[in-house]
């Protein structure tokens, strides 16, 4: 059998989407010296967090010079085999975005002490790890608070993946931003799934977005990854108002976005690889909200005809206050539940 047959079914075994380097590749003991990134399940042209987390070492590699490698998976089974092999061929650091990641980068990482990792959206207490929170409960309270100024019906909409702290997280950030600003405002809340295969619904997505916009949403906050592109078209084909997560998802429909939940995740990428190169690697955790930039409500050409003056000082506000700690945004996580509801 010659090794091009060999990469071959390898290739074919693994069912891998090819990035800057094929998992058959690792597999057969391709030598790499650069900082690797490996996507959640639904890649890195998602239109949302993976995507960011490519833009992000799209950045680093257009700002060092330097090359990088990337790799998407396409199930579950490849993440410990993935980060195995690239760590056993010299990459580091290993950046994973995504809490899916938690467990397999907790095995590897401790088989491998000497090289760095980094998770976006998990913790794993290890010395070589780097694990990167953010405050997407400020975010997603800048964009409600939009939405509730932007409703006309006194209901908007919150689509997410399904039932997970982390996600319930954008939706109390949600609705306590919408409240601050009217208190009478009615937000629906729905998932699409039950498990991750959730963020690739977007099938699903668009019709709880629907059944929403039935019950009166015409704005809705859509924090599901892959799929939200689903909800978020099916809200601009009623004519009304979404709101997209993670990237800046304003261009996606010009008119009918009123704003995204940006959450830097290209920064978290960019830094991780810029700081081993540098010789600046930090492990431990890392959390970014407001006032370090992780977050944001994005404001551009796309949007920015949909955004009153009024609007925008609002926001403004809304910023400073938290900033200074005026306005403490309740995290989901800490307690499980919602002060609002």
């Amino acid at each position: 059998m010659s090794s091009r047959t060999l990469t071959k079914q390898l290739a074919a075994r693994a069912g891998i989407l090819a990035g800057g380097v094929a998992l058959s590749a690792l597999l057969v003991g391709t030598a790499l010296a650069e900082p690797a990134l490996i996507y959640d399940a639904a890649g890195k042209n998602d239109k949302s967090f993976n995507e960011m987390a490519y833009n992000g070492a799209e950045m680093y590699k257009a700002e060092s010079g330097n090359d990088y490698s990337d790799l998407e998976i396409s199930e579950d089974s490849q993440r410990e085999q993935a980060l195995r092999r690239f760590a056993s061929r010299g990459a580091t650091p290993i950046v994973v975005p995504g809490f899916t990641w938690e467990a397999p980068v907790q095995v590897v990482a401790a088989e491998f002490p000497d090289t760095h990792f980094a998770i976006i959206d998990a913790v794993v207490d290890l010395p070589n790890v780097r694990s990167i929170l953010f405050k997407e409960q400020e975010g997603s309270f800048l964009v409600g608070a939009l939405a509730a100024m932007k409703s006309e019906t006194g209901t908007v909409g919150f689509v997410t993946a399904f039932d997970f702290p982390l996600l319930q997280a954008f939706g109390c950030g949600y609705v306590q931003g919408a409240k601050a600003v009217n208190p009478d405002i009615t937000v629906l809340q729905n998932f699409i799934g039950t498990d991750f295969a959730a963020f690739n619904d977007s099938n699903t997505a668009s019709e709880v977005a629907i059944s929403q916009m039935e019950r009166g949403a015409d704005v809705i906050y859509a924090a599901a990854g892959g799929a939200g592109e689903g909800a978020l078209q099916a809200v601009s084909d009623a004519g009304k108002f979404g709101i997209g997560v993670d990237s800046n998802q304003n261009y996606l429909f010009p008119g009918n976005m009123l704003t995204s939940m940006v959450k830097r995740v290209d920064v978290a990428v960019a830094n991780a690889f810029a700081d081993e190169e540098a010789g600046n690697w930090t492990s431990g955790v890392q959390i970014l909200g407001l006032a370090e930039g992780g977050v944001s409500a994005a404001i551009d050409d796309d949007n920015k005809d949909l955004i009153t003056a009024e609007m925008q000082a609002k926001v403004d506000e809304l910023t400073a206050k938290i900033g200074s700690g005026e306005i403490v945004v309740h995290d989901y996580r800490e307690t499980n539940s919602c002060p609002v509801s």
